[in-house]
C-alpha cells in the first residue's frame, strides 16, 4: 500500500501541492502535519511510520519533509525498514526498493544536512558582523538602562529572588535572569 506523509512548517502553509502529487501516484492514505522539520518530535510522522506494514511504501513529496539531518533520516529509515516498508520521494530519485535508491537517499540526506550547516554558519557570521558594528540582535530590552542596572543591583544584594526582583520592578523572572547574566557574565549575549 502507498502511504503518504505531507508536512509544512507553519500553520499558514498548506499541503495542496504534496496532496496533488500523491493523488496522481495513487497514494491510498495520507498523513498531514504542520510542524517544523527541525523538530524530531512530530507525532503525525511517528503515527505514519508506526502504521507501516511489510510491503508498504512511504511516499513523501521531498526528502526534507521527513528529516532535516542525516542522523534523523537514518533513524527514520531504519524504523521504516524494520517495518518491512520502503520510502519513495516524488521529486527526487529515491526509492529504497533498490540499492541505488538507498545510496541516493543517504547522499541527498548528507547534502541536505551540509546545506543546513552552511546556512547556519552564514547566519551566525552575519550576526557576529552586525554585532561588531553595534547592531543589537534579538529582542529589545523591556526596560531602560537605568532600570536594568537597578534590577541587577537589587538582585546582587541577596535580599531578593529572581522572582522577587521581577515583582518589585514589574518584569518577568526571565527578564531579571537575562539582565543579571548579561551584566555579570562576560561574553553572555541575551
Amino acid at each position: 500500500m502507498l502511504i503518504g506523509y505531507a508536512r509544512v512548517s507553519t500553520q499558514d502553509q498548506d499541503t495542496a501541492l504534496q496532496l496533488s502529487a500523491f493523488k496522481a501516484l495513487g497514494v491510498g492514505k495520507v498523513f498531514e502535519e504542520k510542524a517544523s522539520g527541525a523538530r524530531y518530535d512530530r507525532p503525525v510522522l511517528w503515527s505514519c511510520i508506526d502504521s507501516l506494514r511489510s510491503g508498504d511504501q512511504l511516499v513523501v513529496y521531498k526528502l526534507d519533509r521527513v528529516a532535516r539531518s542525516l542522523a534523523d533520516l537514518l533513524r527514520i529509515l531504519d524504523k521504516i525498514e524494520r517495518a518491512g516498508a520502503t520510502i519513495r520521494s516524488v521529486t527526487e530519485p529515491i526509492d529504497t526498493c533498490t540499492a541505488t535508491g538507498r545510496l541516493m537517499l543517504q547522499i541527498l540526506g548528507a547534502m541536505a544536512e551540509f546545506e543546513r550547516s552552511l546556512i547556519r554558519e552564514r547566519c551566525m557570521a552575519g550576526q557576529r558582523e552586525a554585532m561588531a558594528r553595534g547592531v543589537h540582535c534579538g529582542r529589545q530590552l523591556s526596560v531602560d538602562e537605568s532600570t536594568a542596572q537597578a534590577i541587577v543591583d537589587a538582585y546582587a544584594t541577596g535580599l531578593y529572588t529572581l522572582k522577587g526582583v521581577g515583582q518589585r520592578f514589574g518584569v518577568s523572572e526571565s527578564v531579571v535572569k537575562r539582565l543579571v547574566y548579561k551584566k555579570t557574565k562576560p561574553g553572555y549575549r541575551s
